[in-house]
């Protein structure tokens, strides 16, 4: 909806609270499907320096989706390594790259870069960022959502109304409390994190392709690239005899050189000397009415892996399409719920994982410290292991129990063929179109440029007689015309179906979805999960599903874009 159709009672359709970047992300991705948003900052100008840098391949993806992954890439460094240290024994180096993504290398840049460079996208699309002004205050309503702001300590008192927020103020949020979705936060006892951002000149590489981890006795050291040709390196330590306070550079220069074991290791320039302790907890809510949190205003993320930004990236796609979708009369009040059933889900899963990753890290104790050194020689992936999960790039992610998952596929010979099934990312797959190679990802990303648009994929298992049940597929999802129809052809090309024919005569498609020699329909989300699977011959299961999360019928093409 444009900014000169809102009623004069709105000041925006969608008001974002916090302009990190999760905040500036949400309000980019509402404006690439033409919300108007408007997005408040309690800050009056942008971060000096680095927090949260580095950006894994599965929100890579959906940043693409949304037009932002480019310009973000344009500022930062590609990682193909991981390097891992175990009390100065090597273990098996981690290729980060190797995944199945057309996005596999981690990008390292740094927050204050990453919130300038979402800041300039944003405006670029006309979104408007008031700086300055804090929200003290929330109320709802059946129509709509009333905050007060307040400019300054002693500042007068404004109101702004909206249909929707978003509340990505941060692990201090306002708004939590006063939603009723706050948490009392697991505390780690005994350690401590020291950490500085500066120049740094030691005898190992310092291209900025490659990050290196040591494990040492009851500590945990990092050394990575930070945007402008910095260095963080962080300790993970316990805190026996160390100063609660910020440490000098010198101070963590000596830890560093024992460390790393690098007596030549030197640091100057330093942006950022820091320490801080551990906590971590989840919101039991991700949604309240029409507000909706993304980021750490609904958790409180541990430093394993950078995943805690990450995952609020996550959540600032997720939730733009979903108000989109509502805010056109797209979707029935199912589409809205689902926000709260997945990420509210996958946060509280993330942070069970993480606190099992950051026992073992930083907890070892002598006897963990020897069998883990044993198995320094013996075991693949050691790194990866250690720091809770085997998937830093986030491509697992996914949503088996939410009300947009439905599955109709059945029998033996499914079961004998995993695919992905419904709640999981879609993958990937090279298929070709008159002649030239493509591959699946930019035919349901944005499909036929409509940003909210569903790809319905529909899979012939290489047999001539499944035809007529394909047209009838596509038939189907006519009356909602931003599900956008594709055939995925393994065997003959079939004529009568006015959509993209995608050949697949060697089975790549087929086979990374588990459907050799099984037509099949595969509905996915505009975020690339898959919502829906059937056999093509039951099109009144794909009705069904489409009229339970769209309603009964589509509205006019002029409003789906």
């Amino acid at each position: 909806m444009s900014r000169d159709i809102l009623p004069d009672t709105l000041d925006a359709d969608v008001i974002v609270v916090g302009a990190g970047p999760v905040g500036l992300t949400t309000g980019c991705a509402l404006r690439h499907h033409g919300v108007d948003c408007l997005v408040l900052e309690a800050r009056t100008e942008g971060r000096a320096y680095s927090r949260a840098n580095n950006l894994w391949a599965r929100p890579q993806e959906l940043l693409a989706g949304v037009g932002l992954r480019d310009a973000l890439a344009e500022r930062a460094y590609p990682i193909r390594l991981v390097n891992f240290f175990m009390n100065g024994t090597q273990t098996t180096p981690i290729p980060i790259d190797d995944v199945a993504s057309p996005y596999p290398k981690v990008l390292y840049s740094g927050q204050d870069v990453i919130e300038t460079t979402l800041a300039e996208t944003y405006e670029g699309r006309g979104g408007r960022i008031e700086r300055g002004c804090k929200v003290v205050a929330v109320a709802q309503d059946a129509d709509g959502v009333t905050i007060t702001t307040r400019r300054g300590e002693e500042g007068p008192d404004g109101r702004l109304r909206c249909r929707y927020l978003v509340a990505a103020d941060g692990a201090k949020s306002t708004l939590r409390p006063q939603l009723d979705l706050d948490f009392e936060p697991e505390r780690f006892e005994g350690r401590m994190n020291r950490q500085v951002d500066a120049k740094l000149s030691w005898r190992r590489s310092l291209e900025p392709d490659q990050l290196w981890f040591f494990y040492y006795e009851r500590g945990f050291c990092g050394v990575m690239p930070v945007w402008g040709g910095y260095h963080r390196l962080f300790f993970l330590a316990d805190d026996a005899d160390v100063p609660d306070r910020d440490p000098t550079l010198d101070e963590v220069q000596a830890v560093a050189r024992a460390v790393t074991g690098d007596e030549t290791l030197t640091l100057t320039d330093p942006q950022w000397l820091t320490h801080s302790r551990f906590q971590y907890g989840v919101s039991p809510a991700y949604a309240r009415g029409r507000v909706f949190l993304a980021g750490d205003a609904g958790h409180l993320s541990l430093p394993i892996g950078g995943q805690g930004m990450n995952a609020g990236l996550h959540d600032a796609v997720e939730i733009a399409w979903r108000l989109a979708m509502t805010l056109r009369g797209q979707a029935t009040p199912v589409l809205l719920d689902s926000y709260d059933v997945e990420r509210g889900g996958e946060h509280a899963r993330l942070s069970e994982q993480q606190a099992k990753g950051f026992r073992r890290t930083v907890y070892r104790g002598p006897l963990t410290d020897a069998a883990l050194g044993l198995a320094t020689k013996v075991v693949p992936g050691l790194g990866a292991l250690l720091q809770g999960t085997d998937d830093l790039q986030q491509l697992s992610v996914r949503y088996p129990t939410s009300p947009l998952s439905e599955d109709h596929l059945q029998g033996l010979s499914h079961l004998l063929q995993r695919g992905p099934k419904p709640g999981e990312r879609a993958p990937e797959a090279e298929v070709t179109q008159d002649g030239r190679t493509t591959s699946l990802f930019p035919f349901f990303y944005n499909p036929d440029g409509r940003t909210t648009g569903w790809a319905l994929l529909c899979f012939d298992g290489g047999a001539s007689e499944a035809g007529a049940s394909l047209r009838a597929a596509v038939e189907a999802v006519a009356p909602w015309n931003w599900v956008r129809p594709r055939l995925v052809l393994a065997g003959p090309l079939l004529n009568g179906a006015d959509v993209p024919v995608l050949s697949d005569l060697d089975g790549k498609a087929h086979g990374a979805y588990g459907l050799e020699g099984q037509p099949a329909i595969v509905l996915i989300r505009p975020d690339g999960h898959i919502a829906f699977r059937a056999t093509p011959d039951r099109t009144d299961h794909l009705a069904a599903y489409c009229g339970r999360i769209f309603g009964p019928r589509g509205v006019p093409a002029a409003s789906s874009s």
